[in-house]
């Protein structure tokens, strides 16, 4: 009981919310125009530093491109696994590191594989992606 009553009035963040969302077109535009990229397969990793106005310490954005994945029911599984694994590891492995360094970044998430993936590789990668992340942002 005291194990589940820890994991409610912890400062983890389980959550993705709109604003955590990359949104804005304008944003979107600037981040693919002079954003700096890198790739950690299977993904795609296009980020800028942002204003200190955004209320998170990153806002990001995730893509299936069309060509690869021609179902839009395969497209919405691999976002969908690529959200919760974000959202599930985000705090510890980003936003910790983001807070402490007083930066505030805008991601693109691109999926570039040719094949579904499952849950614990996309999990896997997504941390390495994390790392590496914050070594390029200088985090």
């Amino acid at each position: 009981m005291s194990m589940f009553v820890g994991a409610i009035y912890s400062n983890k963040m389980y959550t993705f919310k709109k604003e955590e969302r990359l949104c804005n077109k304008s944003l979107v535009d600037q981040l693919f125009h002079s954003g700096s990229s890198f790739l950690c397969y299977p993904f795609k990793v296009s980020w800028l530093n942002a204003d200190a106005a955004q209320p998170f310490p990153a806002q990001v954005l995730f893509s299936v491109s069309k060509k690869r994945f021609k179902r839009a029911v395969d497209r919405n599984l691999v976002k969908r696994i690529s959200r919760e694994v974000y959202r599930l590891n985000k705090q510890a492995h980003l936003y910790d590191h983001l807070n402490n360094s007083g930066r505030k970044l805008i991601v693109a998430l691109a999926y570039v594989g040719k094949e579904l993936p499952e849950y614990h590789f996309v999990e896997k990668k997504m941390l390495k992606l994390f790392k590496q992340l914050c070594a390029e942002a200088g985090v």
